[in-house]
């Protein structure tokens, strides 16, 4: 009986790059080596420098981006590129395209949708204390508020699997697109892993392009939207407490001193509490509404994410399913 031809994942590596010359040629040789059938593709996002030039030099497929923006080109990248894994990392040089395979074997031995290479060492990079102390607040807010999934929401490394990608609206512009893949994954309960990976330094003369105060206000900006959207009654509850708490605390002295005297002498006062307490009762009627909605849309794109093949049960079915790998061996690249 002849056997079934074994069908290897596509895989895809994708660099998001702006002004990275320094680093972006090895990084692509490095991919290359570690993963010599992936395609490498570097999407330029308007660089100055000569990124595009060093990038195809090392036998990358280089697609500009005029979109300034992480998520712009996360965005393009995604409905581009066809492949069964997709493998993200930053073209700075700061992630090991070595550890790359380590992923790959965990979103295919554990069937996850996302592997996540958490960062050690991150307070290390070139001394970034304030972002070093960014990442430990946001990371805390957001286990506050969207659970527990991830310790590490902005690491640049990930690997996902075609279900994700295919599913993922990605609608943020900039550098809190990992923190919207996040909540996507948190919000549809897929599953998700995370490996420690160590993070490495820039080299001299490259810079980093985040900037502390200006970045972290769009990623405190984009949690507050995330939770209007996934969580609408916490959001508009939140507001209805405040206005209900100063409508209380404005309506008691009045009617206490209505109990005593029969008289409401200070009119506005009261005329403000009533309408603290409308807008209390509206708040939470608009939670109430919207988190309905919000939960038919999950719904739909957990319907959508399901109707995407994974490609396992069709691997499993021909007799081709992975073997199981030992822990910290990396399976053959495709």
């Amino acid at each position: 009986m002849p056997h079934a031809v074994r069908h290897e994942p596509v895989i895809a590596v994708l660099l998001p790059c702006y002004n990275e010359e320094l680093t972006i040629g090895e990084v692509v040789r490095r991919f290359r080596e570690t993963l010599p059938s992936a395609a490498i593709y570097v999407y330029d996002n308007n660089s100055k420098d000569l990124t595009a030039l060093k990038a195809r030099a090392g036998g990358a497929i280089v697609v500009r981006e005029p979109r300034q923006g992480k998520g712009n080109v996360v965005r393009r990248m995604f409905a581009d590129i066809d492949a069964d894994i997709y493998v993200m990392a930053d073209g700075d040089g700061t992630y090991a395209p070595e550890d790359a395979p380590l992923l790959i074997n965990i979103l295919q031995t554990e069937r996850s949708d996302m592997v996540v290479g958490t960062r050690r060492g991150v307070t290390d990079d070139a001394g970034r204390n304030g972002h070093a102390f960014g990442n430990r607040v946001f990371n805390r807010l957001y286990k506050g508020l969207f659970g527990t999934d991830f310790t590490d929401i902005f690491s640049g490394y990930r690997v996902f699997s075609r279900r994700f990608v295919k599913s993922f609206p990605a609608v943020s512009g900039g550098f809190e697109i990992e923190t919207e893949m996040s909540v996507h994954a948190s919000q549809l309960k897929l599953p998700v892993s995370e490996m420690a990976l160590d993070y490495g330094r820039r080299p001299e003369g490259s810079s980093s392009k985040l900037s502390t105060f200006r970045d972290g206000a769009r990623i405190l900006w984009m949690f507050a939207m995330l939770v209007k959207e996934t969580q609408p009654l916490r959001f508009f509850g939140t507001f209805a407490l405040f206005f209900l708490a100063a409508s209380i605390g404005l309506m008691i002295p009045v009617l206490v001193e209505f109990a005593e005297t029969g008289l409401v002498p200070r009119m506005p006062t009261w005329v403000l509490s009533i309408g603290m307490l409308l807008l209390s009762m509206l708040a939470m009627m608009t939670g109430f509404i919207l988190d309905s909605v919000s939960r038919g849309r999950a719904e739909q794109k957990r319907i959508f994410y399901l109707s995407i093949s994974s490609g396992r049960a069709e691997r499993v079915a021909s007799g081709q399913a992975q073997p199981k790998s030992e822990p910290g061996k990396a399976p053959r690249a495709a």
